[in-house]
């Protein structure tokens, strides 16, 4: 329990100093891996790979609005 709190604590002091644009699609995606990882005890590896995804997936969808609002010119 002292490491699930020191790491929630450790995020969260990361989190602060983390740009907002850098940041989009991380923190939730950690959340949700550190849990998974937790399950099965790997909760920072859990944690490192769901902000991995969470960051692509942000990325992929910024790029299908990107698309939308300025549609290629062919």
């Amino acid at each position: 329990m002292r490491k699930m709190i020191a790491g929630a604590v450790l995020a969260a002091g990361l989190a602060g100093f983390a740009g907002a644009a850098e940041a989009k699609g991380c923190i939730k995606g950690a959340v949700v891996g550190g849990i998974a990882g937790h399950a099965v005890g790997h909760t920072f590896a859990g944690a490192a790979a769901g902000c991995a995804i969470g960051r692509h997936q942000a990325n992929k969808r910024q790029r299908t609005r990107d698309d939308i609002v300025q549609p290629a010119t062919r």
